[in-house]
């Protein structure tokens, strides 16, 4: 009971983090149950049936809002659950060792992807046009094969490749990756049903999640107008960095002294990254205030 308690926190840090960043929802929760001591499997399986629900309030709530591209969600939606359910039953067939090298090392390149994207705080303006579908299709595919596989990273593939294409709004693009995600899970779930067996998946542990990711919803809402997205990100890149940094090392079964000096090293490139973003941004405040005054005192007198 204590565990399912615990596994019902973390999935309400969870949502928190993915109702403030558009994404991470997945990588956060996997990482937190392996680190529990579940199998990358079972992990994987057990945050996409859980996403199951949490995807599908997530897609109505953004359509409400108008904040969905029907056109993407088919053309990305598609080819993500051909991903997914390609991926649970890939993930399936691996044996725990090595799954859990594999898992660890695709969550620590999200990891990096999350930290460099949000610390640098470089996204690209929007411009006329719409996205092809010849670039959604590979794009679902892979963003669905990485999610299935790494027990999250739909919304940090699929999200920040429609950002950095600059050919849709940005809250059309979050809006219709969520929608897009329901189709994703949905097929996940299925393709571990089919390499697991219902009777290997821990609904208790599903159900926890479930429950606490809905609890967190409201608040997520709430803290997303409130908190510094940029920083948030950055905090979450490192912890995934380093939580599966160490597993990664002890797969690969390096001594101690190398392991210390490999965390410090990911460390102190988090603290460069984290003051390139503060320089930039301060930088980005003076060059605004300056054009400010520029413009105030160019103005004719009344």
């Amino acid at each position: 009971m204590r565990r399912l308690v615990l596994i019902a926190l973390l999935g309400s840090i969870a949502q928190l983090v993915d109702g403030t960043l558009g994404m991470a929802y997945g990588v956060t929760a996997s990482t937190a149950l392996l680190i529990t001591g579940i199998t990358p499997a079972v992990a994987s399986a057990s945050v996409h049936l859980a996403e199951v629900g949490t995807t599908l309030a997530s897609g109505l709530s953004h359509w409400r809002f108008g904040n969905v591209d029907w056109r993407v969600v088919a053309l990305i939606g598609a080819p993500g659950a051909v991903g997914a359910f390609a991926g649970a039953t890939f993930l399936s067939s691996l044996s725990t060792e090595s799954a859990s090298l594999w898992v660890a090392g695709l969550l620590l390149l999200l990891g990096v992807y999350i930290l460099v994207r949000f610390g640098t705080g470089k996204v690209r303006a929007v411009i006329e046009g719409r996205p092809a579908g010849k670039f959604l299709g590979p794009l679902g595919l892979v963003a669905g094969f990485i999610d299935a596989t790494g027990g999250g990273g739909w919304g940090p593939v699929a999200n920040s490749a429609l950002l950095s294409s600059g050919k849709l709004a940005p809250r059309r693009a979050v809006g219709s990756v969520n929608a897009a995600e329901f189709l994703v899970s949905v097929a996940a779930s299925i393709g571990f049903l089919f390499g697991l067996g219902g009777k290997h998946l821990p609904f208790g542990i599903v159900a926890a999640l479930l429950i606490g990711g809905v609890i967190a919803a409201p608040l997520a809402a709430w803290l997303v107008s409130r908190l510094a997205t940029r920083w948030l990100g950055v905090g979450v890149g490192l912890v995934l960095i380093l939580t599966n940094a160490r597993t990664v090392l002890n797969g690969l079964d390096v001594t101690a002294g190398p392991r210390y000096a490999v965390y410090t090293a990911l460390v102190l490139g988090w603290a460069a990254i984290v003051t390139y973003g503060v320089r930039t941004a301060a930088r980005r405040t003076v060059r605004e205030a300056e054009r400010l005054l520029d413009e105030t005192e160019l103005e004719p007198a009344s």
